[in-house]
């Protein structure tokens, strides 16, 4: 047993990314995740990624991690009696198909928890297991739009953006894997499992703030500002003699401490800007006091002197800035593994930290069907002639 989730089986389902994302995260602390997947093909995350050195995803060694993978056709009746056997040894299922597949493929909910009642179903859908909408086809990028991050999202005089990563389908994993870990909590009470129901567009209306209040109540509609929060200042990018630096001195007392190392501390007592509410209603013209005192700097004089007077500011990193910074490297933010293909293989590490029980990535996303032997054979009791035949048949 490896990990705080390590006495737990978790069987995953799901294909492409808001389930398996769920599964990664639940792997990384510890948990078995034997992953099942169409014979031949496999999950189409396998082929996903801009850039593919040897024909091959750098997505997959990532969100595959920790994982078992066997193969197992679930359209046939063979292939959703193993399924059936396997679940029935499960804490927890995790599928992100459309509503009514599972029930299609004789793995209804209720049969699953007759038969294992301590079993908890996670199920990922973009709609919900229920209302009018549930049926529907549902990606990450309807969940962003329906959820209202998008309409937010971008500068005001373009259309709606989105960011640069799946966030829908990550923000619904990651709901499923904390609803996954409630379930198991109250199981420990009542010795029951249960429907977990993570649906892409609520995972991203569960990030958006007092939205609906400001406008049932206040009738203010948030609109897309760029680089700014209304009414929040100063926090903004301000440009420097080599690039442009994020300063967050919003907070009252920080403000303060900017004005004065700008050498205007008379603006820190300015009707204009000496309340939370008063820099928000004249933002632009203060924002454009600091960027006339930071262009003149280098960046990184600029910030060793904010960061040596406790005003918040950093830089906008990219990947090779993340793999250069000292601090990412002495927090282990990033971790090395050795890939068959690929070699040194870097990627993000466990978040978040555990003192006692931290999360550990123990091996790269597998080869199709490379559990196989192990799962069907040691979990199942199957011989190595029966697991033959299986592949013989195409159900495995």
């Amino acid at each position: 047993m490896t990990g705080a989730l390590g006495d737990l089986r978790v069987v995953e389902m799901g294909q492409l990314l808001a389930g398996p994302f769920c599964g990664q995260l639940l792997g990384d602390f510890g948990a078995e995740i034997v992953k099942i997947e169409p014979p031949g093909s496999g999950d189409p995350m396998r082929e996903w990624g801009r850039e593919k050195p040897h024909g091959m995803s750098l997505w997959w060694p990532i969100l595959a991690r920790n994982k078992k993978s066997v193969t197992l056709n679930l359209r046939t009746p063979e292939g959703q009696a193993l399924a059936r056997k396997i679940i029935a040894q499960a804490d927890v299922l995790v599928e992100n198909f459309r509503p009514g597949t599972l029930e299609r493929w004789g793995l209804a909910p209720a049969d699953l928890q007759r038969e294992n009642p301590r079993l908890i179903i996670t199920r990922v859908t973009g709609y919900g297991q229920d209302g009018p909408y549930a049926p529907r086809a549902g990606f990450g990028s309807i969940g962003e739009a329906m959820g209202g991050i998008r309409y937010v999202t971008g500068d005001p005089d373009k259309p709606p953006s989105r960011a640069g990563i799946s966030l829908g389908d990550e923000l619904a994993g990651t709901f499923a894997a904390l609803g996954t870990l409630v379930a198991l909590h109250a199981r420990h009470r009542t010795g029951r499992g249960q429907i977990v129901d993570s649906a892409l567009y609520e995972a991203v209306l569960a990030l958006m703030e007092s939205l609906v209040p400001e406008w049932e109540i206040a009738g203010y509609q948030r609109e897309r500002t760029g680089s700014v929060l209304p009414n929040i200042a100063p926090s903004n990018v301000y440009p420097t003699l080599d690039g442009p630096v994020l300063i967050a001195a919003n907070r009252d007392t920080i403000w303060r401490r900017l004005a004065v190392l700008m050498g205007r501390p008379e603006l820190a007592d300015d009707e204009r800007y000496a309340t939370h509410g008063a820099r928000g209603t004249n933002a632009e013209e203060l924002d454009e006091l600091i960027g006339a005192w930071t262009a003149g700097q280098s960046s990184d004089a600029l910030l060793e002197l904010l960061h040596e007077n406790g005003i918040p500011a950093g830089l906008t990193y990219r990947a090779k800035d993340m793999l250069a910074d000292p601090h990412y490297k002495a927090r282990e933010a990033i971790i090395r593994m050795a890939h068959p293909d690929f070699g040194d293989f870097p990627m993000h590490n466990v978040f978040p930290k555990l003192s006692d029980t931290p999360g550990e990535v123990r091996t790269l996303g597998p080869s199709l069907g490379q559990h196989n032997a192990e799962v069907y054979g040691e979990l199942l009791g199957l011989s190595a002639d029966e697991i033959t035949s299986l592949e013989s048949a195409g159900t495995i």
